[in-house]
């Protein structure tokens, strides 16, 4: 097992943050591809197939099963892996893909596992096992939805993870039970029991517009929510994208265009 790099940063901006990480000689941060920003001079770009932390198995057989995992899920292969070759300390930064908030996790102080959406995930430092969690229970396995399949970050180094609109840290306490939207959980950690519950009632089925089911997670441990999955904002995108709006009426549509600010058509 490869030690965990003991990185620092800081994360810059408010809504469409980027996290800065510092690294010393011969330090390395890993990065899922397209989460790159900008990077000092001294420090090399290796591609690397899996994570680069040696848990996925030992031998080539244990790498592709791991790296067979991550492609099930639509998963990338390979991960960048960032080194400071230099004599000096060097920066390499990561951008957040959407509107929100990236989280810090410091893995050593979290009982050294954090379950996250598997779209959560921006960077961390090298040592830090990244893998694919199927939870086990039927249904969740059924009827999860977003929350079924999710990553997995194990061991005692710095990870970050990006999560849309307003990011809220909440801890719950022994047998302390939490219903919530699957897509807007970001992460918690290992020890929290995660499961799917039936909304129930034919009204909350038929008109509540929420879905069949949502997550319930129980304490003890601490949650990471999210206000805007970015599933949900796609959704709306695509909704105002592909609608037209003359199911209003030809006057009430107008007048609605005209208040909506997009003027007469």
């Amino acid at each position: 097992m490869i030690q965990n790099h003991e990185i620092d940063y800081r994360i810059v901006g408010e809504e469409m943050q980027y996290v800065e990480i510092e690294l010393d000689p011969n330090e390395t941060a890993i990065a899922e591809p397209g989460a790159f920003m900008m990077m000092d001079d001294g420090i090399t770009m290796e591609t690397i197939f899996g994570d680069g932390s040696q848990q996925q198995g030992s031998g080539l057989l244990g790498k592709l099963l791991g790296a067979g995992k991550r492609l099930l899920v639509g998963e990338n292969l390979f991960m960048t892996a960032f080194t400071n070759i230099d004599t000096g300390k060097r920066h390499v930064s990561f951008a957040s893909p959407y509107p929100g908030k990236i989280i810090p996790l410091d893995l050593q102080q979290l009982g050294n596992r954090v379950i996250c959406q598997k779209d959560a995930f921006l960077c961390a430092a090298k040592g830090v096992s990244v893998g694919i969690e199927f939870q086990k229970k039927l249904g969740t396995g059924l009827f999860g939805g977003e929350g079924f399949i999710m990553e997995k970050l194990e061991g005692d180094g710095m990870a970050f993870l990006h999560a849309g609109g307003h990011v809220l840290e909440k801890k719950l306490q022994p047998g302390e039970l939490l219903k919530i939207d699957t897509g807007c959980i970001v992460g918690f950690t290992s020890t929290i029991d995660y499961d799917i519950m039936f909304v129930g009632g034919i009204k909350n089925t038929l008109f509540g517009g929420e879905g069949l089911f949502f997550a319930t997670l129980r304490g003890p441990g601490t949650v990471w929510i999210q206000t805007l999955p970015i599933s949900r904002l796609a959704g709306r995108i695509l909704q105002y994208a592909t609608t037209s709006r003359r199911e209003e009426g030809s006057v009430l549509g107008g007048l609605g265009n005209l208040l909506d600010g997009d003027g007469w058509q």
